[in-house]
Formats: C-alpha cells, sequence, structure tokens
C-alpha cells in the first residue's frame, strides 16, 4: 500500500468541518485514502445501483442509516443527496 501524504491533511480537515469532500481523477485512489483515513465509517458507493435507487427513493433513509457519519462515493450520480447532506450539517453543527 501507498503511504498518502494527504492522509494526516484529511483527518484535520474532518476535524474540523461536518463535510469533506475529495475530488480527483478516476482511479486516482480518492476512495482508497478515504478508508485508510476512516476505517471505521461505512462506504456508500453510489454506483450499485440498489443503493442508488435508495438514495434517489429515500435519502432521508439512506443517510439515517449512517447518523456516525460515511463516506458516499460516486455522489455526482445522486446530486440531489447534497441537499439533504447540506440540511443535516445546517442543523447539528459539530464537527466530523
Amino acid at each position: 500500500m501507498i503511504t498518502r501524504i494527504l492522509t494526516k491533511e484529511l483527518k484535520s480537515l474532518a476535524a474540523q468541518y461536518r463535510v469533506v469532500t475529495v475530488i480527483g481523477p478516476r482511479q486516482a485512489g480518492k476512495s482508497t485514502i478515504c478508508k485508510l483515513a476512516f476505517p471505521e465509517k461505512p462506504l456508500v458507493n453510489l454506483e450499485d445501483p440498489e443503493t442508488r435507487a435508495l438514495a434517489v427513493y429515500d435519502p432521508k433513509g439512506l443517510l439515517e442509516q449512517h447518523k456516525d457519519g460515511c463516506f458516499i462515493d460516486e455522489i455526482q450520480r445522486v446530486p440531489e443527496l447534497l441537499s439533504y447532506i447540506q440540511t443535516i450539517v445546517d442543523r447539528d453543527q459539530k464537527a466530523g
């Protein structure tokens, strides 16, 4: 496994902010760095058709399943989910 320099920075940002976005080109290691930095957080992969359907038809239900946080892969597949995330973040201001 390649040691990722940004892991420390990612953890620092997550301690300060409710939501951190990791962007970059395909196959650059975005999901890998998230898994390494936060192994206790589940991965919600919106490339999976069943998970994507849940995000589309029951976004509140999907996010309720992950009250302690998660990382969402391929969020561009369900951009409407961002409004639900913003509502949660605005309601509860704690970091992490």
